[in-house]
């Protein structure tokens, strides 16, 4: 499935503050697949403030582009509502992170 595609497109964009990936970080809050193959993202920041926010739009562009060459368009919106919380965390994530499961 396409989406699931897109989905592990964004599994190799890593945080570098984090050294995680932003899936497992809860950053990516909708994936949508258009029936002509076009992609749109929904993805946040940790905070609106993080200067890193572009860099990991256009990374996981890239990413989406280069994993899903047969989508005619690639759209990665930034969104801050609802603000992120780190209840978003995977326990995954978590345990990389040296913190107690949620």
């Amino acid at each position: 499935m396409l989406q699931e595609k897109v989905r592990d497109a964004l599994r190799t964009v890593i945080d570098p503050e984090m050294g995680i990936d932003v899936v497992e970080l809860g950053l990516v809050y909708g994936v949508e697949v258009a029936p002509d193959n076009a992609v749109a993202v929904r993805m946040t920041m940790t905070s609106p403030a993080c200067p890193l926010g572009e860099f990991l739009r256009e990374s996981a562009e890239c990413a989406i582009r280069d994993a899903v060459p047969e989508a005619p368009a690639v759209d990665v919106a930034l969104v801050f509502d609802p603000p992120w919380t780190s209840d978003r965390i995977s326990e995954t994530a978590r345990r990389q992170l040296g913190w107690p499961e949620a």
